[in-house]
Protein backbone atom coordinates (compact mmCIF):
# COMPACT_ATOMS: atom_id res chain seq x y z
CA UNK A 1 0.00 0.00 0.00
CA UNK A 2 2.78 2.54 1.38
CA UNK A 3 4.52 1.84 -2.60
CA UNK A 4 0.92 2.75 -4.24
CA UNK A 5 0.86 6.09 -4.40
CA UNK A 6 4.42 5.87 -6.13
CA UNK A 7 3.04 3.71 -9.36
CA UNK A 8 5.98 1.86 -10.37
CA UNK A 9 6.33 0.60 -13.26
CA UNK A 10 9.56 -1.07 -13.69
CA UNK A 11 10.42 -3.35 -9.84
CA UNK A 12 13.17 -4.68 -8.86
CA UNK A 13 12.68 -6.99 -5.87
CA UNK A 14 15.96 -7.54 -4.27
CA UNK A 15 16.74 -10.84 -1.97
CA UNK A 16 13.32 -12.25 -3.74
CA UNK A 17 13.67 -16.01 -2.34
CA UNK A 18 10.91 -18.08 -3.86
CA UNK A 19 9.16 -14.83 -5.07
CA UNK A 20 6.23 -14.79 -2.83
CA UNK A 21 6.88 -10.85 -2.45
CA UNK A 22 7.14 -10.30 -6.23
CA UNK A 23 4.04 -12.16 -7.37
CA UNK A 24 1.97 -10.31 -4.57
CA UNK A 25 3.41 -6.90 -5.85
CA UNK A 26 2.45 -7.71 -9.71
CA UNK A 27 -0.88 -8.33 -8.13
CA UNK A 28 -1.43 -5.48 -6.20
CA UNK A 29 0.39 -2.64 -8.38
CA UNK A 30 0.39 -4.61 -11.78
CA UNK A 31 3.81 -2.66 -12.93
CA UNK A 32 5.15 -3.27 -16.44
CA UNK A 33 7.83 -5.05 -15.63
CA UNK A 34 8.98 -6.63 -12.14
CA UNK A 35 12.43 -8.58 -11.94
CA UNK A 36 13.53 -10.46 -8.79
CA UNK A 37 16.47 -11.34 -7.67
CA UNK A 38 18.61 -13.65 -5.62
CA UNK A 39 21.86 -15.80 -4.90
CA UNK A 40 20.13 -19.06 -4.71
CA UNK A 41 19.40 -20.47 -7.99
CA UNK A 42 16.70 -23.12 -6.16
CA UNK A 43 14.50 -20.38 -5.26
CA UNK A 44 15.48 -18.75 -8.07
CA UNK A 45 14.01 -21.94 -9.95
CA UNK A 46 10.65 -22.62 -7.78
CA UNK A 47 10.18 -18.44 -8.02
CA UNK A 48 10.36 -18.63 -12.16
CA UNK A 49 7.63 -22.16 -11.51
CA UNK A 50 4.94 -19.63 -9.68
CA UNK A 51 5.24 -17.03 -12.36
CA UNK A 52 4.68 -19.81 -14.90
CA UNK A 53 1.92 -21.37 -12.76
CA UNK A 54 0.40 -18.19 -12.63
CA UNK A 55 0.42 -17.59 -16.30
CA UNK A 56 2.82 -14.12 -15.55
CA UNK A 57 6.27 -15.28 -16.70
CA UNK A 58 5.73 -13.01 -19.10
CA UNK A 59 6.03 -9.85 -16.83
CA UNK A 60 7.57 -11.33 -13.78
CA UNK A 61 10.43 -12.54 -14.19
CA UNK A 62 13.13 -14.35 -11.78
CA UNK A 63 17.09 -14.27 -11.88
CA UNK A 64 20.57 -15.47 -10.11
CA UNK A 65 22.56 -12.81 -9.33
CA UNK A 66 24.39 -10.98 -6.67
CA UNK A 67 22.77 -8.22 -4.85
CA UNK A 68 26.21 -6.42 -4.03
CA UNK A 69 26.62 -6.19 -7.77
CA UNK A 70 23.50 -5.86 -9.37
CA UNK A 71 24.09 -7.14 -13.14
CA UNK A 72 21.72 -3.99 -14.32
CA UNK A 73 22.44 -0.48 -15.81
CA UNK A 74 22.19 2.82 -13.68
CA UNK A 75 19.00 4.35 -13.41
CA UNK A 76 17.08 0.88 -14.66
CA UNK A 77 14.18 0.48 -12.10
CA UNK A 78 11.44 2.89 -10.40
CA UNK A 79 10.99 0.65 -7.57
CA UNK A 80 12.92 -1.55 -5.52
CA UNK A 81 11.90 -3.63 -2.66
CA UNK A 82 13.65 -6.37 -0.23
CA UNK A 83 11.90 -8.01 1.92
CA UNK A 84 13.36 -9.63 5.30
CA UNK A 85 17.13 -10.14 3.26
CA UNK A 86 19.12 -7.11 4.15
CA UNK A 87 20.06 -8.51 7.79
CA UNK A 88 21.53 -11.04 5.40
CA UNK A 89 23.71 -8.77 3.04
CA UNK A 90 27.53 -9.45 3.42
CA UNK A 91 27.99 -5.44 3.19
CA UNK A 92 24.83 -3.59 3.78
CA UNK A 93 26.43 -0.55 3.39
CA UNK A 94 27.61 -1.69 -0.41
CA UNK A 95 24.00 -3.03 -1.52
CA UNK A 96 22.56 0.25 -0.42
CA UNK A 97 24.70 1.71 -2.67
CA UNK A 98 23.99 -0.83 -5.71
CA UNK A 99 20.52 -0.73 -5.34
CA UNK A 100 20.94 3.46 -5.76
CA UNK A 101 22.69 2.93 -8.63
CA UNK A 102 20.04 1.21 -10.58
CA UNK A 103 17.16 3.42 -9.44
CA UNK A 104 16.26 6.23 -11.39
CA UNK A 105 16.45 9.62 -10.11
CA UNK A 106 13.54 10.42 -7.62
CA UNK A 107 12.39 6.48 -7.82
CA UNK A 108 11.54 4.44 -4.07
CA UNK A 109 13.30 1.88 -1.84
CA UNK A 110 11.20 -0.26 0.44
CA UNK A 111 12.63 -2.55 2.85
CA UNK A 112 11.11 -4.90 5.13
CA UNK A 113 13.10 -6.11 7.47
CA UNK A 114 12.72 -8.29 11.11
CA UNK A 115 13.59 -5.98 13.59
CA UNK A 116 13.45 -6.12 18.19
CA UNK A 117 11.05 -4.47 19.74
CA UNK A 118 12.48 -1.68 22.05
CA UNK A 119 8.85 -2.03 24.64
CA UNK A 120 9.65 -3.70 28.22
CA UNK A 121 6.07 -5.49 27.53
CA UNK A 122 6.88 -7.03 24.25
CA UNK A 123 10.41 -7.74 24.47
CA UNK A 124 10.73 -10.65 26.82
CA UNK A 125 7.92 -12.20 25.03
CA UNK A 126 9.73 -11.68 21.98
CA UNK A 127 13.30 -12.77 23.11
CA UNK A 128 11.39 -16.04 24.33
CA UNK A 129 9.71 -16.88 20.69
CA UNK A 130 12.96 -15.76 19.20
CA UNK A 131 15.50 -17.81 21.26
CA UNK A 132 13.42 -20.34 22.83
CA UNK A 133 10.15 -21.55 20.23
CA UNK A 134 12.14 -20.55 16.96
CA UNK A 135 14.65 -22.91 17.56
CA UNK A 136 12.88 -26.01 18.70
CA UNK A 137 10.65 -26.01 15.57
CA UNK A 138 13.33 -25.17 13.77
CA UNK A 139 15.76 -28.82 14.96
CA UNK A 140 12.19 -30.38 14.97
CA UNK A 141 11.83 -29.77 11.03
CA UNK A 142 15.50 -29.95 9.89
CA UNK A 143 16.89 -32.09 12.31
CA UNK A 144 20.22 -29.82 12.81
CA UNK A 145 20.97 -28.45 16.01
CA UNK A 146 21.59 -24.99 14.92
CA UNK A 147 18.56 -24.32 12.40
CA UNK A 148 16.69 -21.26 13.28
CA UNK A 149 18.98 -20.14 16.16
CA UNK A 150 21.21 -17.52 13.93
CA UNK A 151 17.79 -15.79 13.58
CA UNK A 152 17.50 -14.03 16.60
CA UNK A 153 21.29 -12.96 16.26
CA UNK A 154 20.71 -11.98 13.11
CA UNK A 155 18.20 -9.51 13.92
CA UNK A 156 20.08 -7.77 16.57
CA UNK A 157 23.19 -7.36 14.26
CA UNK A 158 21.11 -5.70 11.42
CA UNK A 159 21.27 -1.52 11.69
CA UNK A 160 17.41 -0.75 13.23
CA UNK A 161 15.36 2.35 13.04
CA UNK A 162 18.06 5.71 13.23
CA UNK A 163 21.17 3.74 12.99
CA UNK A 164 19.32 2.21 9.36
CA UNK A 165 17.90 5.29 7.78
CA UNK A 166 22.10 6.67 8.80
CA UNK A 167 23.20 3.63 6.62
CA UNK A 168 20.44 5.10 3.22
CA UNK A 169 21.67 8.30 3.60
CA UNK A 170 25.47 7.23 3.58
CA UNK A 171 24.56 5.63 0.26
CA UNK A 172 22.66 8.76 -1.14
CA UNK A 173 18.82 8.47 -0.84
CA UNK A 174 16.77 11.15 0.74
CA UNK A 175 13.38 11.39 2.80
CA UNK A 176 14.33 8.14 4.60
CA UNK A 177 11.61 7.61 6.98
CA UNK A 178 10.68 4.21 8.99
CA UNK A 179 7.41 2.41 10.23
CA UNK A 180 7.51 0.19 13.25
CA UNK A 181 4.50 -2.87 12.81
CA UNK A 182 3.48 -5.95 14.87
CA UNK A 183 4.55 -4.38 18.16
CA UNK A 184 8.36 -3.21 16.75
CA UNK A 185 8.93 -6.85 15.81
CA UNK A 186 9.29 -5.84 11.82
CA UNK A 187 10.09 -2.48 10.33
CA UNK A 188 9.31 -0.90 7.02
CA UNK A 189 12.18 1.55 5.52
CA UNK A 190 11.33 3.74 2.76
CA UNK A 191 13.87 6.08 0.73
CA UNK A 192 13.67 8.07 -2.49
CA UNK A 193 16.63 8.41 -4.70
Amino acid sequence: KMLRRHSPRLILDVATGTGDLALLLHRKLNPHQLTGIDLSPNMIARAQAKAVDAGIAHKVSFMTGDCLALPFGAETFDCITVAYGVRNFEHLDTGYREMYRVLQPGAVLCVIELSTPTSPIVKPLYNFYTRRIIPTIGRLVSHDVRAYSYLPESIAAVPQGNAMLELLREAGFSQCTFTPLTFGTCTIYMAIK
